[in-house]
């Protein structure tokens, strides 16, 4: 495609032709000067009219000129911009671009004077002609002067009547409305709360917030910037504005809440996610801008500082597709990466429904603590809630009622608008410069003195946010976590047996204890064995324990105490019931099968307790917790927690021949895990090394097949397949032993634990049974004390030789 070469010279001349913005600006500038000139001059000439001619006092008259010799200059304004085209300033110098600033405002304030006059006339013309008109046609004609005065005499008639009720009827709607929305709204506010340095001693230092080691130091250096940091703003840095605290519930964010609120000496603003929900649309905004409203006020009285600490963040900061009823985020499937997610029952989280089993490890505790979270008490009682739903049914049927949806948005608006200026100030300043500008006779400045009001400047008030959530952070809305509003995501973990060991140096030093529990060993001990304890856990443990010591007349409490404490906060008060004398030997035997295979085939896990006390529906309970934090586990590993599980079935054929019901529980949960293993994690089954044993390859492959199939029959006859009881109904695992592959596959690897679980009792039987006859004796044991005994016996991992009959279970 080819161009013209004139018209490739006609486009580059145009540019050049046309004239550039700044001199068009400066043409502009002499032109409003002149019009000012033109204007002021011939200002006297309209002030002697009025004073001489017209009779106005000087005061009446000088203030006339004034208003026609600035409306004048509007009006030159207005036509000369209609005519005129506007100058392009795009890099134009400062004071050129400050020229324009201030002829726009001039140009704005009289274009909007002259339509509203404009308008007014012409309404209050074509009212009073039809006024005339309609008297001239029904009655005798009236010129426009007594028109006016016949309107002026009646408004004068009817005013004195009409004042009150214009008055009142505002006042009736307000009144109205506080009575139907009032007692919601009070309920939804009620729960925001402020406190004062001094108003509440919570307690809490930074100090006294253990095991949250890492947490605690980041919100520590972020703190001492908000406190502290007029050199790092100096520098050009900007303290973060929010921060956002993310954990399981019971890890102690809460907590830290408060050891900052005291530690930073600032006032604090606590409201619950939850307290944003209304019964009517609207109402989740008027709670957020109340709380911001709190928040300026307390920092104006204590340093210009403030702290809003919103908890269960969630109920308001979820994704707002979410909420619209998308639920894209809400409904997502996440592939489940721990067997607890399969096997969870019971307040401990035990691996079976009898509740005999617990092995902490990281992901037991997430699960754990994730359990643990309450749910949100309702805003309002249910008698005002179903009055609500009654009341927004009649006005809005179908309609959505008001859950916090809107609360997100505004809590955005606020967190972006803490820094500007008070409405009130920007508003009044704009209007009075702006008014000043339009009069053209009042310069910019004076010399060097500004006859304009300054530029508002920013709230003084620093407002922080924390926020407290239990959700994954991809589930909370983008616009909130970003950098600039709730950027700063402090992480908050379950406590491990360090973080449990940190704790309990704290709460022990506060009560009254035997000396031995402030040995490395017994602290050490103590933390082991509270599995999955939370801070509060601990701090009850401590008290419950003391209690236990002064019923007993003693002033302070020893191991057995807090031993005691700890076992009834988990399981409940022990029952008070006594086992007939077979009944106690052989839970003690079925216990004592756990314990003995968790000992040999769970290298990475010490056990932390076995007892035979009844608690619950618990007859007996063995617990263990990694020695090490894991994200993952070998195949090995997860055989030796099949043959743990089926200790105690082992024990109980091995001495008894037989086994009792109370090994349903175990079965289920072995079954689950082998279905897991199989169909989740691709292990299967052993191979079994049977080379250099058989003449020829066919003989040794049809031996190892028969082996199998033994392996198989083993495990179908031990296998759980009441698929419709948890955790089965509904759920991945039974696709999996739905499968006839798989579920001989979990088959034989069940067979095959069964027999190293049966083969370790039988070689240790001995040993097994002077385990059981001392814990027949002490009905409980903890910490070093199981590992102790375990350790004591020595014993020993038998090798198995599968073409040796005797080898075999019979089962």
């Amino acid at each position: 495609m080819s161009y013209a070469p004139g018209a490739i010279e006609l486009r580059q001349e145009t540019p050049t032709s046309a004239p550039r913005g700044p001199t068009l600006a400066h043409e502009w500038r002499k032109l409003s000067r002149a019009a000012t000139f033109v204007a002021v001059l011939t200002s006297p000439v309209f002030f002697a009219l009025l004073y001489g001619r017209v009779g106005w006092s000087a005061t009446g008259a000088l203030a006339a000129t004034f208003v026609a010799v600035i409306t004048f200059r509007g009006l030159m304004d207005v036509i000369a911009h209609r005519l005129i085209p506007s100058p392009s300033l795009y890099g134009a110098e400062k004071e050129l671009l400050e020229d324009d600033v201030v002829a726009r405002r001039r140009l704005w304030y009289w274009r909007t004077r002259f339509r509203r006059w404009t308008w007014f006339a012409g309404t209050l013309f074509v009212l009073l002609m039809t006024l005339n008109l309609a008297q001239r046609i029904f009655s005798t004609p009236r010129s426009l002067i007594d028109t006016l005065t016949g309107i002026g005499s009646t408004v004068a008639q009817f005013l004195p009547g009409i004042l009150p009720l214009l008055l009142i009827f505002p006042f009736y709607f307000l009144f109205n409305a506080l009575i139907l929305i009032g007692p919601f709204l009070l309920f939804a506010v009620k729960q925001l709360k402020g406190y004062e340095p001094g108003d509440a001693d919570w307690g809490v230092r930074l100090e006294d917030v253990r095991g949250q080691a890492e947490p605690k130091e980041e919100v520590t250096r972020v703190i001492t910037l908000w406190q502290s940091g007029d050199e790092f703003r100096a520098a050009g840095g900007k303290p973060e504005r929010g921060l956002l605290f993310m954990g399981a519930p019971g890890t102690g964010k809460t907590m830290l809440s408060k050891a900052i609120a005291t530690s930073f000496n600032s006032p604090i603003v606590t409201m619950p996610g939850s307290g944003f929900a209304g019964v009517f649309m609207g109402m989740d905004v008027v709670a957020v801008m109340l709380m911001i409203r709190k928040a300026r006020k307390l920092a104006r009285k204590w340093g210009d500082q403030c702290i809003v600490f919103i908890d269960e963040i969630d109920a308001v900061g979820m994704r707002r597709q979410a909420l619209g009823g998308g639920g894209a985020i809400g409904g997502m499937m996440t592939p489940n990466d721990s067997f607890h997610d399969y096997c969870f029952y019971g307040p401990n989280g035990a691996l079976t429904p009898t509740g005999d089993l617990v092995l902490e490890t990281r992901a037991w505790r997430e699960r754990l603590f994730a359990s643990r979270a309450e749910q949100p008490l309702p805003v309002y009682p249910p008698s005002l809630q179903r009055l609500g739903q009654r009341i927004h049914n009649f006005m809005m049927p179908g309609g959505m009622m008001g859950g916090g949806g809107m609360a997100l948005n505004q809590l955005l608006v606020q967190m972006d608008g803490i820094d500007e200026p008070k409405f009130t100030k920007k508003f009044f300043t704009n209007k009075i410069n702006t008014f000043l500008d339009a009069t053209y006779l009042i310069p910019n400045k004076l010399g060097n003195t500004s006859l304009r009001l300054p530029k508002p400047k920013p709230r003084t008030e620093q407002i922080y946010f924390i926020g407290a959530t239990n959700v994954p952070l991809e589930v909370l809305d983008p616009a909130l976590v970003r950098p600039g509003r709730m950027g700063r995501h402090v992480w908050f973990r379950t406590p491990t047996k360090d973080d449990r060991k940190d704790i309990f140096n704290l709460y022990l030093n506060k009560v009254d204890h035997d000396p031995d529990l402030d040995s490395e060993r017994r602290r050490d001990e103590l933390a082991r064995i509270t599995n999955g304890y939370s801070p509060a856990m601990i701090e009850q443990v401590c008290s419950m324990a003391l209690t236990l010591a002064h019923s007993t007349m003693r002033p302070r409490f020893d191991w057995a105490d807090i031993v005691g404490a700890m076992t009834t906060i988990e399981s409940g008060t022990a029952v008070g019931i006594e086992y007939v004398p077979a009944e106690t030997r052989a839970v003690a035997i079925h216990e004592a099968g756990h314990a003995v295979a968790s000992h040999v085939y769970m290298e990475d896990v010490l056990s932390t307790r076995l007892s035979i006390r009844k608690r619950g529906g618990s007859l007996g309970h063995h617990q263990a917790i990694e020695k090490e934090e894991r994200f993952s586990s070998w195949r090995g590993e997860e055989v030796g927690k099949l043959v743990w599980t089926l200790g105690a079935m082992a024990a109980e054929r091995v001495f008894y021949s037989e086994n009792s019901t109370g090994v349903g529980g175990d079965v289920q949960s072995a079954t689950a895990r082998a279905a897991w293993m199989v169909g989740m994690c691709g292990m299967g089954p052993e191979r079994i090394v049977l080379e250099g044993r058989f003449a020829t390859f066919e003989d040794e492959q049809e031996q190892r097949e028969k082996l199998m199939k033994r392996f198989e029959l083993i495990g179908a006859q031990i296998m759980n397949r009441a698929g419709s009881s948890s955790p089965f109904g509904g759920d991945p695992l039974a696709a999996v032993l739905a499968d006839p592959g798989k579920r001989a596959a979990a088959a034989t690897l069940l067979g095959q634990a069964y027999l190293s679980a049966e083969a370790l009792i039988r070689h240790n039987r001995a040993k097994v049974e002077a385990i059981a006859d001392r814990l027949i004796e002490a009905r409980e044991l903890h910490g070093d004390e199981v590992v102790d005994l375990l350790n004591s016996v020595e014993l020993e991992k038998p090798e198995i030789d599968l073409l040796e009959e005797s080898s075999w279970p019979k089962i």
